[in-house]
C-alpha cells in the first residue's frame, strides 16, 4: 500500500495543479477565453494563453509576447517570474505541476516497446530545447520584424502542442466561429501535436527532452535552484539504483542537479540507502564536499 501511496501522489498532484491553473470551467462550453485580472500573472509550467480554463498566463508566451509586441520592449515582470520561479523549485514544476508533462508522463504508462534513444543522438538531440528557447522564443520576436516593427509569437504559433491541445482544440470544439477560421497552420501544430503524442508511449517526455523553452530555462538554472538533489557520498554504496530508475537518463550520484532532472524524486525512492534527497538547500556547502569527494572515489 504505501509504494502505491507513492506512485499515485505525484500523477495526483499533477492533476490538482492542471485542475488550479484552468478554473475557468465555464470557458469550455462558451468557447470563451477568460480574461481577467489574474491573466496578467504568469504560471510557471506551459499553460496555454487561450485555454479556455486558464486562469493565468504561459510565461513562454508572455515573454515571446513582449519581445514580438511593437519595439520589442521586455517586460521585465515576466523576466522576474521566471527567474522567480527558475531559481525557487526549477524543473520541480516540470516533474510535479505541468499539465503537458503530466500528459506525456501518463502516455509511457501504455503498454507498448520502450525505445532507447542511442547516445550519440540522444546528447545532441537535447540541445534543440535550447535552440528552441533561443531561436523561437527569443530571437525571431526580437529581430525578425515587420514594417510596424512587430514580430509573431513562433512558438506558439508554430511549434507549442501544449497550445494546440489545451487552446486550439478546445476553442475549435466549443466555438464555430473558431472552426470556421481553421486552416494549414492548424492542420500542421495539431499533426505535430499527435507525432509528439504518440511519441510519448514509446519514449518517456521526449517534448520535455528535445523541445520544451521552458524546461531549456530552468535547465540553465539548475545548479542554482533552490529546491535540489543532494547526495550523502558516505552513505552511498555505488549499486547504480538511481540511475536505473531516471527516466530521463540522469545519473543522480554523478549529478543530482542535471539540467535534465525534472525533480521527480523517482532515484530518491530506488535508492536503496537512503543517500539521495530532494529538498530545499540553502548553501548546502557540506554536501558539496561529499559529492565532490563521492565523484573522485
Amino acid at each position: 500500500m504505501k509504494k502505491k501511496a507513492k506512485w499515485v501522489r505525484r500523477p495526483l498532484v499533477q492533476v490538482l495543479s492542471a485542475l488550479a491553473f484552468n478554473l475557468n470551467l465555464p470557458g469550455f462550453v462558451s468557447g470563451s477565453i477568460y480574461t481577467g485580472a489574474l491573466k496578467g500573472v504568469c504560471v510557471p509550467v506551459l499553460n496555454c494563453y487561450s485555454c479556455p480554463g486558464a486562469l493565468g498566463a504561459c510565461p513562454i508566451g508572455a515573454l515571446q509576447s513582449s519581445f514580438a509586441a511593437i519595439g520589442g520592449k521586455l517586460a521585465y515582470y515576466v523576466l522576474g517570474m521566471l527567474l522567480l520561479f527558475a531559481l525557487t523549485l526549477g524543473r520541480f514544476f516540470c516533474g510535479w505541476l505541468c499539465p503537458f508533462g503530466a500528459v506525456q508522463g501518463l502516455l509511457y504508462r501504455v503498454p507498448a516497446k520502450k525505445l532507447t534513444i542511442p547516445q550519440k543522438a540522444d546528447r545532441p538531440l537535447r540541445c534543440l530545447k535550447y535552440a528552441v528557447l533561443f531561436v523561437l522564443v527569443i530571437g525571431l520576436p526580437l529581430f525578425a520584424r515587420n514594417g510596424v516593427n512587430m514580430s509573431e509569437p513562433y512558438f506558439c504559433k508554430w511549434l507549442c502542442p501544449a497550445g494546440t491541445l489545451e487552446g486550439g482544440v478546445p476553442l475549435a470544439l466549443a466555438n464555430s466561429s473558431v472552426r470556421s477560421a481553421l486552416g494549414g497552420q492548424f492542420a500542421w501544430k495539431l499533426t505535430l501535436a499527435v507525432a509528439i503524442l504518440v511519441a510519448c508511449i514509446f519514449i518517456y517526455r521526449p517534448f520535455c527532452k528535445y523541445l520544451c523553452p521552458l524546461g531549456a530555462l530552468y535547465g540553465l538554472f539548475a545548479k542554482l535552484s533552490l529546491y535540489r538533489g543532494t547526495v550523502d557520498a558516505h552513505a552511498c554504496t555505488r549499486c547504480g539504483a538511481c540511475a536505473r530508475a531516471c527516466k530521463m537518463e540522469v545519473d543522480p550520484m554523478k549529478t543530482p542537479n542535471s539540467s535534465e532532472c525534472i525533480r521527480c524524486g523517482d532515484c530518491v525512492r530506488a535508492c536503496p540507502a537512503g543517500a539521495l534527497k530532494m529538498r530545499m538547500c540553502f548553501g548546502c556547502e557540506n554536501n558539496k564536499k561529499e559529492v565532490a569527494k563521492g565523484e573522485l572515489e
